[in-house]
């Protein structure tokens, strides 16, 4: 048996170990994923009030910021029994949808495709071979392939390789790279075009929210922006222009990944059980009830389990266990009362390892994230996600419907474009949603709260999974909060049964031919986009300065 460490795991957000047993055939037969990072903002917002929590959990994380705005919100309206107006929702979803189209845009690649991509080896591409494989792929041709290789060259020349610096190319002596050169060039034109595409995602959301990141319009009650002819303008041509290059790139390029990395989809598979709190508000506002709503988003929520059956969300099967993280006690803890009470020991992957918590539902590891997503909207009829699912099948010679074709790294990584192509053109179709409200005179944007006691939790989803805001309100402030982030679904230590988490499992069972530059598990960990912070957050009481808190801001009694 030899260990092979990868610390820190490198392009992710946050700070991540990854520690694996590999036997004498080159296979990992153990794995311990590491959080290296305490953020405790269930700290931070102790004693404030709604307001200020969806402005200060946005800090979590600088590319996911409106997703903890947004699910802070959600609590907040329930705690203050508001139900926000359908204007209101629609400019949400758009603030949100920004998000993960950055997101997903910056994942695939700018964070995983170097796993697969070799900007080195697209020097020796033939240029006019280069057009005809653009053509017969189907992907996209806005670069100047000429250009690129002349840059790249220079690069080269230089030793000056900038952001394709640090990377694995060399892993298992060059042959874990095997595109062509000319897939290679293709590949490393979309890099560049994703950058300035994710941007524009960005200018959407800065737009829409003053700001980006931390987005200042999404607040409990419903939203701030308010938009004028010259925006909504704006905002279309944007939209539409995201939309044009996802449809011409995305999927075209991970079908060329699959043609040389088709092996990618036989390891990677995880603990096959997933979970989706539901995302983007659906047009039949307003709901019932909460769980109606969940059902009803544009991807809905739904808890699946090993045979593909999807149920809907009991709060209270979820748990947390503390046995094997930094946290006082090795207790396990049931919704909405979780603790966040850090205690520092030592490294011990026999006993406490990691800053993540160990989320479960029905006492069970699951895997959160955009598989989870794509799957629940698959199997409960969502038109545009069943016909891409099925697209990507029959590239893949895949039987339609068997989802589980997809349970592995590169299915991972090839079943989140249809997520990305779905939310790209709900975009479009919400900039006209909100310029027929705004015709028909609804009402406004805001609400005022009803109550300022109670309790609330925001079911939602950033782009790395299922996520989980929970606060109680007494007199306009916070007297309790507590947050599960995607990512600890996914990096969780192993449980009080001595199961691992969702992406210890996955890599377990991966081929293994460099232990210095394992890039099979690299690319596993990859297809999970973790993240695990992007700051230390730290708070001094005692600073000196001193502050009126308003405890009523509302006058309501």
């Amino acid at each position: 048996m030899t260990r092979s460490v990868i610390d820190p795991i490198t392009r992710i957000e946050g700070h991540l170990r990854v520690e694996m047993e590999v036997d004498s055939h080159g296979i990992v037969s153990d794995a311990w994923v590491s959080g290296g990072c305490f953020r405790g903002m269930e700290l931070v917002v102790q004693d404030r009030t709604p307001e200020d929590a969806a402005q200060i959990v946005e800090r979590i994380c600088g590319v996911c910021p409106v997703s903890h705005a947004h699910a802070s919100s959600i609590a907040g309206d329930k705690a203050y029994g508001i139900t926000i107006s359908n204007k209101a929702r629609i400019v949400r979803n758009l603030i949100e949808g920004a998000q993960f189209l950055h997101s997903n845009i910056l994942w695939l690649y700018n964070l995983a495709a170097l796993d697969y991509v070799n900007p080195l080896n697209a020097l020796n591409a033939n240029i006019p071979d280069t057009y005809e494989l653009a053509q017969a792929v189907g992907t996209s041709m806005n670069t100047d392939f000429y250009a690129l290789a002349e840059k790249l060259t220079k690069f080269a020349e230089n030793g000056q390789l900038s952001i394709f610096s640090g990377n694995w190319f060399g892993a298992d002596e060059g042959t874990a790279y095997t595109m062509t050169p000319e897939a290679d060039l293709i590949c490393t034109a979309h890099y560049l075009e994703a950058l300035k595409m994710q941007a524009r995602a960005s200018e959407v959301s800065a737009l829409l929210g003053g700001k980006m990141p931390h987005v200042m319009t999404i607040i409990p009650g419903g939203c701030m922006w308010v938009p004028t002819e010259q925006k909504l303008d704006d905002l279309k041509a944007m939209c539409e222009e995201i939309r044009t290059w996802c449809n011409e790139t995305l999927l075209q390029d991970t079908l060329v990944l699959a043609q040389f990395y088709g092996d990618a989809l036989n390891w990677g598979k995880g603990c096959g059980r997933y979970v989706a709190w539901g995302v983007f508000e659906g047009p039949k506002w307003p709901y019932a009830n909460y769980e109606e709503q969940m059902r009803n988003r544009y991807l809905p929520m739904g808890v699946i389990d090993e045979n593909f059956k999807v149920t809907s969300v009991q709060e209270s099967s979820i748990t947390e266990y503390m046995g094997h993280s930094w946290y006082k006690g090795s207790e396990t803890y049931t919704s909405p009362y979780f603790v966040t009470e850090p205690d520092f020991t030592s490294y011990d992957v026999n006993d406490r390892y990691s800053w993540v918590k160990c989320p479960a539902y029905d006492g069970r590891p699951m895997e959160a994230g955009s598989m989870a997503r794509v799957f629940s909207a698959y199997l409960q009829g969502v038109d545009f996600v069943v016909d891409g699912v099925d697209t990507i099948s029959d590239a893949l010679g895949a039987q339609r419907g068997d989802l589980s074709a997809f349970q592995s790294t590169l299915g991972r990584t090839a079943i989140r474009q249809v997520e990305t192509l779905y939310i790209a053109d709900l975009m479009c179709q919400w900039v006209d949603d909100l310029m027929e409200a705004i015709k028909g005179g609804e009402e406004d944007y805001f609400k005022e709260p009803e109550t300022i006691t109670g309790s609330g939790t925001g079911f939602w989803e950033a782009p790395r999974g299922a996520l989980y805001h929970h606060e109680d309100v007494k007199d306009g402030k916070i007297t309790g909060y507590q947050i599960i982030i995607p990512s600890t679904w996914n990096l969780a230590p192993i449980n009080a049964d001595g199961v691992h988490g969702p992406l210890e499992q996955a890599l377990i069972g991966i081929p293994v031919a460099d232990i210095e530059m394992p890039i099979n598990a690299l690319r596993t960990v990859h297809s999970f986009d973790p993240c695990t912070a992007c700051a230390v957050h730290v708070s001094q009481p005692s600073t000196g300065k001193h502050f009126e808190t308003v405890t009523n801001p509302w006058g309501v009694k």
